[in-house]
């Protein structure tokens, strides 16, 4: 099987939609002799700062010498990303070369009756299986969707779970509550296990802290009342976190700041169960740590960044650093979102006072019309235009767009990827 032919064969897995359950995935990789009980893992769930937080966690566990896996998802331009053994993809040989594995394994599942996985299932297995074939000392393990019915909640035990922030997304699978889906992220939570929480409202602590009870899981809070930031530009920030002193990351953004101090939480915890990581490695690893389509910086003058924020809290978040990086300034939006997102409180969020709309259609079949959006936005922004190609906007905002102003694209990851190639 060729590269293109797995991606072909994996693209075709997604008429089979998101099937939240674990028994699907679990005949799976018992017909992989389970290579996922070979593996230890840092287990993250939450609807905000999972990646970024899983960034920052693995490049400390590869400075303090660990082989360490990475599973994320979604990605931005290559499914390969979302499969890394010390932030090196996993081959497109050896890719092809699971993907016939699993396919095969697939064609006994359904001899004998039993379901198609689903594309994010096969993925779950296919990192499995690298990582236990590359040796990994361990695997920093994203959850796709929620937590509790999620493929990666496969696992047993892990050495640590970490539970980001908690807000609405996803509500037609995971709930319309808030304590609804906080019940669905702390299905991570393993008996006698340990979980470290990023500090949520008190409505989302509560329903972690229940779980925990009812599982005998230790529950690490992080308080952020340690955070003091020395230092915001657009080359990265400094700040200073409990005892440590002048902190330096590369990723923008306050809220970036919150995830690097539950990484740094995370390898506390870590440290106290046994892991040898000093507070070089700590710093060493939170200044290395990479994470593309988040609040990055694509060019300058006009600067033009992309961000991947596509609910009401990421957008909060994006609209609070634009504000901090550039004051006063009048920003061009580029906006393409998914139809089953709240576009109404991003649009209300970000736009007001912008300088420019352009709207795209993200390659999704979820996706909303650029037309649509604009017919949405126009409450908020006097100033649109529908663009039929994301090459467009991206070559209509450079030209329309000042010397000294800023473009920023946000809204979906599954376009700003587009925007990535096409700049970088």
């Amino acid at each position: 099987m060729t590269y293109e032919e797995a991606l072909e064969f994996i693209c075709n897995t997604q008429k089979f939609g998101m099937k939240p359950g674990l028994h699907t995935i679990s005949e799976l990789l018992e017909r992989m002799d389970n290579p996922q009980k070979k593996l230890r893992y840092i287990h993250i769930a939450g609807t905000n700062g999972k990646g970024s937080t899983a960034a920052f966690i693995s490049s400390i566990l590869m400075e303090s010498g660990y082989k360490t896996g990475i599973f994320t998802s979604p990605h931005i331009q290559r499914v390969t990303e979302r499969i890394k053994v010390n932030n090196a993809e996993i081959e497109q040989s050896r890719f092809a070369g699971l993907t016939e594995l699993i396919q095969s394994k697939i064609k006994i599942m359904l001899e004998h009756g039993g379901c198609h996985p689903t594309e994010f299932e096969i993925l779950t297995a296919m990192a499995f299986q690298y990582f236990y074939e590359q040796g990994c000392n361990v695997v920093v393990l994203e959850v796709g969707l929620g937590g509790r019915l999620d493929s990666t909640n496969v696992i047993d035990t892990p050495d640590l779970g970490v539970i980001t922030a908690v807000s609405y997304d996803h509500m037609n699978i995971l709930g319309n509550t808030i304590q609804e889906i906080a019940a669905e992220k702390a299905g991570i939570i393993k008996r006698g296990g340990d979980i470290v929480a990023y500090s949520n409202p008190p409505s989302v602590t509560a329903i972690i802290e229940k779980a925990c009870r009812e599982k005998g899981a230790k529950l690490h809070r992080t308080d952020f009342s340690g955070i003091k930031i020395i230092e915001q530009n657009m080359e990265g920030q400094t700040f200073s976190y409990k005892q440590y002193t002048a902190l330096k990351i590369s990723l923008l953004g306050e809220h970036q700041v919150k995830n690097a101090a539950v990484a740094v939480h995370v390898a506390e915890v870590l440290k106290n169960k046994g892991y040898n990581i000093t507070e070089k490695a700590i710093r060493k690893g939170l200044l290395k740590a990479r994470w593309p389509g988040r609040l990055e910086v694509l060019s300058k003058n006009p600067f033009f960044l992309i961000d991947g924020a596509h609910n009401a809290e990421g957008v909060a978040a994006l609209k609070k650093s634009l504000d901090s990086l550039f004051p006063g300034q009048a920003l061009t939006f580029i906006m393409g979102v998914l139809g089953d997102k709240d576009y109404q409180s991003m649009l209300a969020e970000i736009l007001p006072g912008c300088a420019k709309l352009f709207t795209v259609t993200p390659n999704s079949g979820r996706a909303l019309s650029a037309a649509d959006l604009a017919k949405a936005a126009k409450e908020y922004c006097k100033n649109i235009q529908i663009c039929d190609t994301v090459g467009t906007a991206v070559k209509k905002s450079l030209v329309e767009t000042p010397k000294g102003g800023a473009i920023c694209a946000f809204g979906s990851l599954f376009y700003i990827g587009e925007v990535r190639s096409i700049l970088k």
